[in-house]
């Protein structure tokens, strides 16, 4: 499973246990987030999600 998603102006495929650099991102090491905007999500299966242009309750959490 991997999703793409945008922040800091940037779009990035994510998936899990993936270590990214993020420019423009607020908080501290340790904080979690939710980035929500996600454009596309690939599920175990192959099926695929496309947004329109974000997938309406996607979201991603991750930790900086």
């Amino acid at each position: 499973m991997f999703a793409v998603l945008a922040t800091g102006g940037k779009q990035y495929k994510v998936a899990k246990g993936d270590t990214i650099q993020v420019e423009k991102l607020a908080g501290e090491v340790g904080d979690q987030v939710e980035l929500a905007n996600v454009l596309m999500v690939v599920d175990d299966d192959d099926n695929v999600n496309v947004g329109k242009p974000v997938l309406e309750g996607a979201l991603v959490k991750a930790e900086i």
